[in-house]
């Protein structure tokens, strides 16, 4: 299984690049490639597209409702419904319930069909704490993770690889619960000690990432999501203080290769 880092700002896009999308891509035994992405937040869409086609995708992954998460769906949409290409059906997207209300909101529209086509574009199954379904050669756990709205962290299997993911989430049962014995824990680190102590039940700090990834015992931590603000130097230091494994600090067009 391979990740590559489409966005990886947090909160908001930064100067170097997106926020939070990735595309995951596996070979099936029979040599076919799925991909799907993953989250596809502010200022992603456009980097998507130097990695590969939008109409080569086999489906799409919400994790949760935060513009850094899902606004560039509305490119994705438009790229969709209107393409010359006629044979695209529909893609499917797995996110939260409210994603159909929300994208019609933002393209100020009444109801999920665009002007001058027949049908929706997407395919909309929402999702729930626990819910597992496959695409192609992925197999994919959801979980509810602890966030100001509804939100799911991610459990995928391809192969004999596992990929754990956050989305964004403060500590929380669940959380570990996905990341146990993962090959790859993508795991937020938004916020540092000290400064963000005020905020509870939000995002976890680059120490309370390396917590978890101590706790479920995985086998490499990529810390992702840490906004323009802050050095990446800082969580990247509070992980390594208690997890002994390996940690490295994700960057825009990185490819990760899950390997077990």
């Amino acid at each position: 299984m391979r990740v590559h880092v489409i966005g990886c700002s947090g909160s908001f896009a930064g100067p170097e690049g997106a926020a939070s999308s990735y595309l995951l891509e596996h070979e099936d035994e029979a040599g076919r490639t799925w991909r799907v992405l993953m989250d596809l937040g502010s200022g992603a869409f456009g980097p998507l597209q130097s990695v590969i086609d939008p109409a080569d995708l086999d489906a799409v992954i919400i994790s949760h409702l935060h513009p850094d998460h899902y606004l560039d769906l509305t490119g994705l949409e438009v790229f969709w419904a209107y393409h010359s290409r006629t044979d695209l059906g529909q893609l499917s997207i797995h996110a939260p319930a409210p994603l159909p209300d929300r994208l019609s909101a933002v393209l100020s529209r009444e109801g999920n069909v665009p002007d001058g086509v027949t049908c929706s574009p997407f395919e909309h199954h929402p999702l729930s704490d626990g819910h597992r379904f496959t695409i192609g050669s992925f197999s994919i756990e959801t979980r509810a993770v602890l966030h100001p709205v509804e939100a799911y962290g991610f459990r995928i299997t391809a192969g004999d690889a596992v990929l754990a993911y956050s989305g964004d989430t403060d500590a929380c049962e669940a959380l570990d619960d996905l990341a146990r014995g993962a090959d790859l824990f993508l795991c937020e680190a938004g916020y540092i000690e000290g400064r963000d102590d005020r905020f509870t039940g939000v995002h976890l700090t680059g120490r309370r990432a390396g917590e978890a990834a101590a706790r479920a015992g995985v086998g490499h931590l990529a810390l992702t999501h840490i906004p323009a603000w802050t050095d990446p130097a800082i969580p990247l230091a509070e992980a390594q203080e208690v997890h002994s494994g390996p940690i490295t600090m994700v960057r825009p067009a990185d490819i990760l290769e899950v390997t077990v």
